[in-house]
């Protein structure tokens, strides 16, 4: 492996007993082990000129940065580093080689999703409707809190009837989220509106002796799932292209209100995060409906 003329097939048979060893030991299926394969074409590819043995941790970081600058995304270079990893150990552990050069070795962070939130406009025609029974009247409760308060889905589902954490009076809610932590969260007008009605209706659903704020069909505490249908199903009926779950009007929350307030520790404080850097992300979410706007109106931004 050391000149360069019969590097290539002594390299080439090493890949193969690889490959053969992976297939055997760890039966990977083929298309899994084609990405293997791949992945150590590509690592030598990028060291034409340099014997494998040789390879060190700065040709693996720069091979990462190569990669990364002509379009891999970080998921697709974790795998081909763990792939790496994986061959250097298997040549370290049975044909000698020295310490593993993609050892610690990471690749670059994936850009943080932003947050799915619906408009103003698609919040309010979600929340639109004057449907009665027991259930509508739950579920109406359920959304216009969620929305409201920007609460969690497992802190909505927790909540209990009696035990003084929904005064309706005073216009708050206190719940527990996160790491036991508790807050105190104001409920809008629409919401308390929505809330009494539903608890005027509730005992036609709740089991005696049920303590939940909110039951299912069968009179006891509603499941996080059956919220997420109904609110899935509502968002169809009433036309809305995406799929909306009960996390979107927590997002949907503390985008309207960062919008209209630009205060981020307050919206810190109402969502109950620990950190402002969970919190900032919405300040990227304020910041596209801006551009939205600009687009729009400004008579420089219209495409010609």
């Amino acid at each position: 492996m050391r000149g360069g003329s019969d590097r290539a097939p002594l390299s080439g048979d090493l890949v193969k007993d690889y490959l053969a060893a992976l297939k055997h030991q760890r039966r990977l299926a083929p298309a899994t082990l084609g990405n293997y394969a791949r992945a150590i074409d590509v690592l030598f590819s990028l060291h034409k000129d340099k014997a494998l043995e040789s390879i060190e941790p700065a040709d693996i970081r720069r091979a990462v940065a190569v990669l990364h600058a002509k379009g891999l995304a970080p998921r697709t270079l974790a795998l081909v580093l763990s792939a790496w990893r994986g061959w250097f150990r298997w040549l370290a552990r049975h044909k000698g080689f020295k310490a593993n050069p993609a050892l610690g070795i990471r690749a670059p962070k994936a850009p943080r999703p932003l947050p799915k939130a619906l408009s103003v406009e698609s919040t309010e025609r979600l929340l639109a409707g004057n449907e009665t029974g027991p259930l509508a009247l739950r579920d109406r409760a359920m959304f216009e809190l969620l929305y409201s308060s920007g609460l969690r889905l497992a802190e909505l589902v927790a909540l209990d009837t009696g035990d003084g954490r929904l005064d309706l009076r005073e216009g708050e809610v206190t719940v527990t989220g996160k790491g036991a932590k508790t807050r105190t969260v104001p409920v809008g007008a629409k919401a308390r509106e929505a809330l009494r009605e539903w608890i005027a209706a509730r005992a036609q659903l709740a089991a005696p002796g049920e303590k939940a704020l909110f039951v299912g069909a069968r009179g006891k505490r509603i499941s996080p799932a059956v919220v997420g249908a109904r609110l899935a199903s509502l968002a169809r009926s009433r036309g809305l292209a995406q799929r909306v779950h009960p996390h979107m009007l927590r997002h949907s929350f503390a985008s309207h209100v960062l919008q209209s307030s630009q205060d981020l520790r307050a919206v810190q404080e109402l969502l109950g995060h620990a950190s402002i850097s969970t919190t900032q992300v919405y300040t990227h979410l304020d910041y596209q409906a801006l551009a939205k706007v600009y687009d729009a109106a400004h008579p420089r931004a219209r495409k010609k």
